[in-house]
C-alpha cells in the first residue's frame, strides 16, 4: 500500500504529529509506505510536488508548529484559478489531479483540512480516488467532530494573550480590545474569552449592539473598574451590519477578513470617553508549538485514518466522540458548520457572570 497524504487551507498547529502518526502507523504496523505531498493540492497539479515520508525524516517534529509539507487554500482543483492574457480564469483541473494521482501510484490519499479541504477531498472521493479526512481547523467549526486539533492550542494562545493584557488595561485603566480569529465561528473568542476573563465578547453568532458594548463599558466605570477587556472575532458584525473585509476575489469570496476590532475600539472611543488599545493577535493563533492535548488528539486522529485504510472504509472523515475516536462519511462532514448557540450553555454561563454580548 502506498500512502498519499496532504494538507490544505491554513496550517494549524498539530499538523506535523499527524503527519508523524500516519507515517509511523503506516510504516510499523503495517509495512506501508508514505507520500508527503507538497502544498496541498496544488502538490497535485503538473508538475507534481512529492517527498517519500520515512520514520527518519519524520522524526523531530511532534512539537514543531505548522507542517512539513506546506499548505495553501488556493489550490482547489475543481475551480483552479490562473490569469490568462491578464484575465482571471477558472478551470477544472480534477481530472488531471486523479491522473496525477494514479501515475504517482497513490492507493490511498490522506487530506488533512477543515471544511473547503474536505469538500475538495468528497469531490475527488466521487471521482474514485479513495480519500480519507482528517478534521484541522482552529475555528472548531466542524459538526462532525466534537473538537478538531489545533482549536485549544489556539484558545491557549489567545488566554495568554488576555492574561498579559490585563496588566496593562489596569495600569493604564484603558478599554483593551483584542480581535481573534474566527469567520463564521465564535468558538475561539467564546473561549478564551471565559477563560481569559474578559467583560464584552462578540461574536458571529450574536449581531451585536454598539449601544449595549458601550453601556457595559460605561456601566464597569462608574462602578470602579478602571479597565475592561473585550473579545472580538474577526466574523462578528454589528446588528444590520456587515463583517469587516480586508480582501476579496474576484468572485466577491471574502478572502480575508480583518478590521472589526479597529472598528469596535474606536467605537467604543467615541461613545465612552474611555481611552481605548487595539490589539489583533492574528496568526500568532496558528503557530507555535500545539499544546498537549492537541499533540495528543492529533496523534490519535493519524492512526485511526491507518486504521481506517486497513480496514478499506474510504469516503471516511476520523472523527473524536469523546471518549472515542470513530468516523463520519465524509458527505456528512462537510454537510453544515458548528457554530456558537447564542442560548447555548457558555454563552448563557458568561452572561449570568456579567459577560455582554452586545445583545
Amino acid at each position: 500500500m502506498r500512502i498519499g497524504i496532504l494538507s490544505g487551507g491554513g496550517d494549524a498547529p498539530g499538523l506535523n504529529a499527524v503527519i508523524r502518526s500516519v507515517v509511523k502507523t503506516a510504516i510499523f504496523k503495517y509495512g506501508w509506505e508514505v507520500t508527503g505531498i507538497i502544498d496541498g493540492f496544488e502538490g497535485l497539479l503538473s508538475p507534481t510536488k512529492t517527498r517519500q515520508l520515512t520514520s527518519w525524516n519524520t522524526r523531530g517534529i511532534l512539537f514543531v508548529g505548522g507542517t512539513i509539507l506546506g499548505t495553501t487554500n488556493r489550490g482547489n482543483p475543481f475551480a483552479h484559478k490562473t490569469v490568462v492574457g491578464g484575465k482571471e480564469i477558472c478551470e477544472d483541473h480534477s481530472a488531471l489531479v486523479v491522473s496525477n494521482i494514479k501515475e504517482l501510484g497513490l492507493e490511498t490519499l490522506v487530506v488533512i483540512g477543515g471544511d473547503g479541504s474536505l469538500k475538495i477531498g468528497y469531490g475527488l472521493q466521487k471521482l474514485g480516488v479513495p480519500v480519507i479526512g482528517v478534521p484541522k481547523t482552529i475555528d472548531n467549526d466542524l459538526m462532525a467532530t466534537h473538537v478538531t486539533f489545533g482549536f485549544q492550542t489556539a484558545v491557549d494562545t489567545a488566554t495568554d494573550a488576555l492574561d498579559k493584557l490585563h496588566t496593562t488595561a489596569e495600569s493604564h485603566q484603558r478599554v483593551i480590545v483584542l480581535e481573534v480569529m474566527g469567520r463564521y465561528a465564535g468558538w475561539i473568542a467564546l473561549e478564551a474569552g471565559i477563560a481569559g476573563s474578559a467583560d464584552v465578547i462578540l461574536i458571529p453568532e450574536i449581531p451585536f449592539s454598539m449601544e449595549k458594548v458601550a453601556e457595559k463599558l460605561t456601566e464597569r466605570k462608574k462602578s470602579g473598574s478602571h479597565s475592561s477587556i473585550v473579545v472580538v472575532a474577526e466574523g462578528a458584525k454589528p446588528a444590520g451590519g456587515e463583517m469587516a473585509v480586508r480582501e476579496k476575489a474576484s468572485d466577491g469570496y471574502v478572502l480575508r477578513l480583518g478590521g472589526m476590532g479597529e472598528i469596535v475600539g474606536n467605537e467604543i472611543g467615541k461613545r465612552t470617553d474611555i481611552e481605548t488599545r487595539v490589539t489583533v493577535l492574528g496568526h500568532l493563533q496558528r503557530g507555535g508549538s500545539p499544546c498537549s492535548f492537541d499533540r495528543i488528539l492529533a496523534t490519535r486522529y493519524g492512526a485511526a485514518a491507518v486504521e481506517l485504510i486497513a480496514r478499506k472504509k474510504f469516503g471516511e472523515m476520523v472523527s473524536y466522540q469523546p471518549p472515542n475516536i470513530t468516523s463520519v462519511p465524509l458527505d456528512k462532514a462537510i454537510s453544515s458548520l458548528k457554530l456558537v448557540d447564542p442560548e447555548g450553555e457558555l454563552v448563557k454561563i458568561a452572561e449570568g457572570m456579567g459577560v455582554s454580548f452586545g445583545r
